[in-house]
């Protein structure tokens, strides 16, 4: 009986260790079918409607040079970027902002919804601009996570140049552009007989955009848009994201991923200091594994960085198994912060994520720890055998009886030895002083096998 549950324990082990496997080489499949998706049907000729309808952050840039790369494959006559975005990393719309002025096929911006922030740079990258009724443009003031506003004259520049540059590329004022972005400049803006004066930003209105000149049509529809264009007689391609580039843009949000990797370590950790469920490492891997796909489908992370954190895995696994002095251990956690990072979009911000879900997951293994302290891994270092009569070992005889008793001497105590009492030897000693051979004795006090006694 025993062999066999050691034997069906061992097979549970072994399947449990594969699945575990299996799901940390989902991201591996993320990154090998992530770019393999594409729009469908499209012709040479066709006119492509991208949509850029989210934050400008993580995998918008990959799933933007996604569709203007097919766009140029079929030598697609014209791009619409349909935008509705309230802004977002100034890093990635730059990136953005260069693909779209160096893209093969004309572009146009539809400012659908709202272009603000970085979103107006991305309208300004474009070749030309059309907005809908009710839409603004502007806005583009630098703000750091919290909406506030960064005032670091060195950025303010950089990023009032970038905007002034964009606008200028297609000939629009580029003093307007910079307005958008520093709150201190001051400027009259005589199309629409108004002042931006100064601690204001700016931002337009469709019609002021239009007389102003950041915008060149108002269209309702994008089909308008194509109309204005004159191609209304080519087939339309809706570029719409993957699943896979949807389920990025969710869990490449810095809340979520923060979240993954507290559920990852806490799940790791749980199965590592108490074995035997299984469930928690597959949850733990589960959630490393929607992170790196994340980030893979976004463009960040790729096969190198997903090869160093299984590594890791591997090598927490292999610390479990075999005796190393926790060498395995430490190298696996550093291969898996290695590979975390390496697979981020910035290595600042993954540090920062990472060390918050430490903290939080070492809180979370630790009750969960305590709660199952009993099958915790810490209990094979504990002697949990018991020396009873039922396993056949002798208590210890208890020498409370003998106290008050009185005997001899046989031997002199200096200041232990040994008395006789009715007839009984037993070994006795003495506070410190020495008593000769054939002295009367009395037991003043038993502590455990030591009896101490006193000349009477």
């Amino acid at each position: 009986m025993d062999a066999y549950r050691l034997s069906r324990n061992g097979r549970s082990s072994a399947l449990r260790l594969a699945v575990l496997f299996l799901l940390a080489a989902i991201p591996l499949l993320g990154a090998l079918t992530g770019s393999a998706q594409a729009a469908s049907a499209p012709s040479e000729g066709s006119v492509y409607v991208v949509p850029l309808q989210q934050t400008v952050q993580s995998g918008l840039a990959s799933f933007l040079d996604r569709a203007l790369a097919d766009a140029e494959k079929v030598k697609a006559s014209l791009v619409v970027l349909d935008i509705d975005t309230p802004g977002g990393k100034l890093a990635t719309a730059e990136e953005i902002g260069k693909r779209i002025r160096e893209s093969k096929v004309p572009t146009v911006a539809y400012v659908s919804g709202k272009a603000a922030s970085a979103g107006a740079y991305l309208a300004l990258s474009a070749g030309g601009i059309s907005m809908a009724p009710g839409t603004t443009i502007g806005a583009a003031m630098i703000v750091d996570g919290n909406g506030n506003a960064v005032d670091n004259p060195k950025l303010v520049s950089f990023w009032s140049e970038e905007m002034a540059s964009a606008a200028q590329i297609n000939g629009r004022d580029r003093n307007i552009a910079v307005a958008m972005v520093d709150p201190s400049r001051v400027i009259e803006l005589k199309a629409i007989g108004e002042t931006k004066e100064k601690g204001q930003i700016l931002s337009l209105s469709a019609e002021q955009a239009l007389k102003v000149g950041y915008a060149d049509n108002i269209s309702k529809t994008v089909e308008e848009v194509i109309a204005w264009k004159g191609l209304s007689d080519r087939p339309v391609v809706e570029f719409k994201p993957s699943f896979a580039e949807r389920v990025a843009e969710v869990v490449t949000g810095s809340g979520v991923s923060t979240l993954l990797l507290i559920i990852g370590i806490a799940g790791v950790a749980i199965e590592f200091f108490v074995p035997g469920f299984g469930i928690p490492g597959i949850v733990g891997l589960l959630a490393f594994s929607l992170y790196f796909f994340g980030q893979s489908i976004a463009g960040f992370a790729g096969m190198e960085a997903m090869v160093v954190f299984i590594i890791g895995i591997g090598l927490l696994v292999l610390e479990a198994f075999i005796p190393s002095f926790g060498i395995l251990g430490i190298l696996g956690i550093a291969a898996l912060i290695t590979g975390i990072t390496m697979g981020a979009y910035d290595t600042g911000n993954a540090l920062r994520s990472l060390g918050i879900a430490v903290i939080v997951a070492a809180v979370i293994v630790s009750v969960v720890a305590y709660i199952f302290r009993k099958r915790g891994i810490w209990n094979k270092f504990i002697l949990k055998e018991q020396l009873t009569t039922e396993k056949g070992f002798v208590p210890q005889v208890s020498r409370e009886q003998w106290i008050g008793q009185e005997g001899t001497t046989t031997s002199m105590l200096r200041p232990s030895g040994v008395a006789d009492f009715g007839g009984q030897r037993l070994d006795v000693i003495t506070s410190g002083e020495f008593i000769e051979a054939g002295k009367p004795v009395r037991v003043v006090s038993v502590d455990g096998t030591r009896i101490l006694v006193k000349e009477i």
